[in-house]
């Protein structure tokens, strides 16, 4: 890049209800994974910024925690970190699950939307489970209760349609310097992608409600002589029960979350990764507000 040219940065916010592909579309978007994926919704807590740079222009693509009607306090923390991730957009996209097509929660949703006066797209995703007359149907009512700047059709998971929306919004930023360098693909430290990889390992090997009340903190990231990593993490459960669960017969269960976290890390980090896990029971994390500063959310009183 020339220094004379103008240079373009600005942030775009991914909001949507759980489990729309939120996600999946930012890890597309980045070409490598930074955000982590389950089947179960509200798996993202904290907003994940993916950095994407095109010619020009600098892209902060803002993975948000999925919009739902929060019961807990945790839950208040994380709505409360979507709506002020979309607050600070340049450009908010809501991601639609074109499967479930509408809800009440969906129309809550973009009745929230219309508060906001920056520009607004549609994005109907997984557009390869659906007839196209569904589809064609599901963008015209959306269309005419907000008014969106442009819809998008894609595929996440498969890619379809993702390069046109960053184009989009490659040429919607703002005239400003770069926020990051030209490689750099996240804003969370290493230690924090270890957790949330261990995070997403628990959830998908874990199928009660423990995940819900579990946290992840590294708490030791070391770089060894001959460049790997030891990593050392605690699983923080709310009670013995659940760490009992966590630890499966003759610790077969954490050995499982283990191996898949230390292989998909090392893929990540392109290094080999040494990882300790440990389990212990922390009755009221979920409401120490510590443990929310360490997620990145504000504490709800």
């Amino acid at each position: 890049m020339t220094n004379n040219t103008e240079t373009r940065c600005g942030f775009v916010a991914l909001v949507g209800a759980p489990n729309a592909g939120k996600s999946t579309l930012l890890n597309a978007l980045v070409g490598t994974k930074v955000s982590i994926v389950t089947h179960k919704a509200q798996t993202t807590r904290t907003q994940v910024r993916g950095v994407v740079t095109l010619d020009q222009s600098q892209m902060i693509f803002v993975d948000t925690p999925g919009i739902f009607k929060p019961k807990r306090r945790l839950d208040r923390a994380m709505v409360h970190s979507a709506w002020s991730g979309a607050a600070d957009a340049d450009v908010l996209a809501l991601i639609i699950d074109c499967k479930k097509g509408l809800n009440d929660q969906i129309e809550e949703l973009v009745n929230g939307l219309s508060d906001y006066k920056q520009p607004k797209v549609l994005i109907l995703n997984k557009i390869d489970q659906v007839e196209r007359s569904t589809l064609l149907a599901l963008s015209q009512k959306l269309n005419d209760m907000l008014t969106f700047d442009q819809t998008f059709m894609i595929s996440a998971l498969k890619g379809d349609g993702v390069k046109d929306f960053v184009d989009y919004c490659a040429e919607a930023m703002p005239i400003e310097p770069w926020h990051f360098p030209e490689d750099h693909l996240t804003d969370l430290t290493l230690a924090l992608t270890a957790a949330e990889v261990t995070r997403e390992k628990l959830f998908l090997r874990i199928h009660e409600e423990i995940p819900y009340a579990a946290t992840v903190e590294t708490e030791q990231f070391k770089t060894q002589k001959d460049g790997s990593y030891r990593i050392q993490q605690v699983i923080y459960v709310s009670r013995d029960g659940h760490k009992k669960i966590v630890l499966g017969k003759n610790g077969q269960t954490i050995k499982k979350i283990g191996e898949e976290a230390r292989k998909e890390l090392s893929e990540i980090f392109e290094t080999k990764v040494h990882l300790f896990l440990f389990v212990k029971v922390r009755e009221k994390w979920a409401d120490d507000p510590s443990r929310y500063r360490e997620m990145g959310l504000e504490f709800p009183q």
